[in-house]
């Protein structure tokens, strides 16, 4: 548990998902990961700049039925952040494979990604087709990248800016744009999205992370999406100041996969887990203990509502 983590005063199951846990893949490669609860496995994808952190008021819910995995993807949180490797599909596929082999979860697999993670989890899905369900939060999927993204992107890869954006104060900038209410990213939150990137090397590695996934990696994902077959969710926050264009992803994907059970959130923005952790842990809860359609049935349109107790 990081230093930020400490005396939050969460409940013992929240407190039990803020444990850092760390398992070393084949690669060499180290990668921090929290867990909870046992059952089938659920894998939790977070995007830039969080990490597992984002999911542990998430967490408690989903783990009444489900073993609930959630890594540091490499180049975030307590993971190791190489420099001199590409950040692409390919690179996140491998680390996939390997990580829950090391952790032994075998067969199939839930996976929910939000954020940079929601592509990486579709792309994973669609190359190992090894995914029973699929949930996705403000994500982006489509090569046709926001205005808001591309100028990401070219300021991760442009070294002055670059260590603007990847510094306290921009990536405090980050979270706060993130939420509806800026009084939710308080300081202890802002400490467990800063700390792991507190040296030159791991804030390069964050600025990697968060643009070298290809375009063409965007492309396949876009061509292979009317094909998936298994159950779909989507859960976003509506005032997402970082992809504004969110509704108008998932509006697409829902035109290309009509089953897909799309939920949208008024009262939030990007960070939806920071925001609203435990109506979203009950909704994937729901989601990942559904029984999946059997082949041949229509699937049914789950309710469009959001009630966040």
């Amino acid at each position: 548990m990081t230093a930020a983590e400490r005396s939050h005063g969460w409940d013992p199951k929240t407190l039990q998902a803020a444990v850092l846990n760390h398992v070393t893949l084949g690669s060499g490669l180290r990668l921090a990961f929290r867990e909870l609860g046992e059952g089938p496995p659920v894998l939790l994808l977070h995007g830039w700049p969080t990490s597992s952190f984002l999911w542990r008021g998430v967490m408690p819910a989903m783990a009444r039925t489900h073993r609930v995995l959630a890594p540091d993807l490499p180049g975030f949180g307590g993971s190791d952040k190489p420099t001199d490797i590409r950040y692409d599909f390919t690179f996140f596929d491998a680390v996939l494979d390997a990580f829950l082999a090391a952790v032994g979860a075998e067969g199939k697999v839930g996976l929910v990604g939000h954020d940079l993670g929601g592509p990486i989890a579709v792309h994973w899905t669609l190359a190992r087709q090894r995914t029973s369900r699929l949930a996705l939060l403000n994500t982006l999927l489509y090569p046709e990248f926001s205005t808001s993204v591309r100028d990401l992107v070219t300021m991760l890869r442009t070294p002055t800016e670059r260590n603007k954006a990847t510094g306290s104060d921009g990536l405090a900038r980050v979270m706060q744009l993130g939420v509806v209410d800026e009084a939710t990213i308080t300081e202890k939150v802002l400490a467990g999205v800063w700390e792991p990137f507190d040296s030159p090397d791991s804030r390069l590695a964050l600025a990697k992370a968060g643009s070298e996934l290809e375009p063409s990696g965007f492309a396949e994902i876009a061509a292979a999406l009317p094909s998936l077959s298994i159950p779909v969710r989507v859960i976003y926050g509506e005032q997402d100041r970082l992809l504004p264009d969110v509704a108008d992803t998932f509006s697409r994907l829902k035109r290309d996969l009509p089953s897909a059970n799309v939920t949208s959130v008024p009262e939030a923005g990007h960070f939806l887990p920071e925001e609203q952790p435990e109506p979203v842990g009950r909704l994937l809860a729901t989601f990942c203990a559904e029984r999946a359609p059997r082949p041949g049935m229509a699937d049914v349109p789950g309710p469009m509502s959001y009630e966040a107790r």
